[in-house]
């Protein structure tokens, strides 16, 4: 077979649509971008601090003070339950210091190696909130299996767990009975103390038990009433830096300013009380 044959023989390539040309620039193109954009790094001025919810309050004030003090720092909370907050921890969340409302669970973060050297620096005390409808029955710890609806934290939860203690040691005065004819009437079990306090602000439920932080952020929304001091338990606040903290120095700056006395004045102005032994001179 000569030359000329075998080229009228072998099949012609068509050339592509200009559309698929097009298409194949613009894929390129997107590719080339894409692979040019710089990767994002974690801002050199910016403070994560992961806190337990009834921290809310304090903290927002120690906050603004703590930007005013350093210019060109921006601080992003975490506002959650204790629980929650130490489970994102143990999953590899990044945060640079952690505060709980609880000693339980800041101690199960030392042992995993995932805070160091964890301080107290504020107490807080729980107190029964009552709904203007629930306050027609309930006025004291005695008269809670009076509500019709009491909701509670989970169990796992610091403000869960302290209400057990309470009605535990409540029993003693008001019959072995008490706890089982209090939890009679929980109506719903939350995953930290703001919901808590949520549902008996918005009338969903008659009574609960919550910190007196909280109960001062409700105003006149809720009726509040004491715990006998032999039943009620005071809540610890133990702070940290996180281990492997993105800005060390800013996290420690951090931690510092909260155990100082004007960090401590903050915080007691929204009705936290200092740790035992502590000194203002600080």
């Amino acid at each position: 077979m000569s030359r000329a044959q075998a080229l009228r023989l072998a099949p012609r390539r068509r050339p592509l649509p200009g559309f698929l040309v097009a298409l194949a620039c613009c894929i390129i193109a997107i590719v080339g971008c894409a692979r040019s954009e710089p990767t994002a790094v974690a801002r050199e001025d910016e403070l994560v601090i992961f806190a337990a919810a009834s921290l809310r309050n304090g903290f927002a004030t120690l906050g603004k003070e703590f930007e005013r003090a350093h210019p060109g720092v921006a601080i992003t909370f975490s506002f959650a339950g204790t629980q929650e907050l130490r489970t994102q921890l143990e999953h590899g969340a990044v945060a640079d210091v952690f505060a709980s409302a609880d000693q339980r669970h800041m101690d199960e973060l030392l042992r995993a190696g995932r805070v160091a050297n964890p301080t107290v620096f504020a107490r807080n005390e729980p107190v029964i909130v009552v709904s203007s409808e629930g306050a027609r029955t309930v006025k004291a710890l005695a008269d809670l299996p009076n509500a019709a609806r009491i909701v509670v934290g989970l169990p796992d939860v610091p403000i869960g767990r302290y209400t057990l203690e309470i009605l535990e040691r409540a029993q003693a005065a008001l019959g072995p009975d008490f706890r089982a004819r209090v939890e009679a009437k929980v109506a719903s079990r939350e995953l930290n103390v703001r919901q808590v306090l949520t549902k008996v602000s918005l009338g969903e439920a008659d009574a609960a038990i919550v910190y007196r932080t909280d109960a001062r952020s409700a105003r006149n929304s809720v009726t509040v009433a004491e715990i006998p001091p032999e039943s009620n338990v005071v809540a610890e606040y133990p702070i940290a830096v996180v281990t492997g903290a993105p800005h060390p120095g800013l996290a420690r700056a951090w931690v510092d300013f909260v155990l100082s006395s004007a960090g401590r004045r903050a915080l007691e102005s929204a009705g936290f009380t200092p740790p035992v032994g502590s000194s203002a001179s600080r």
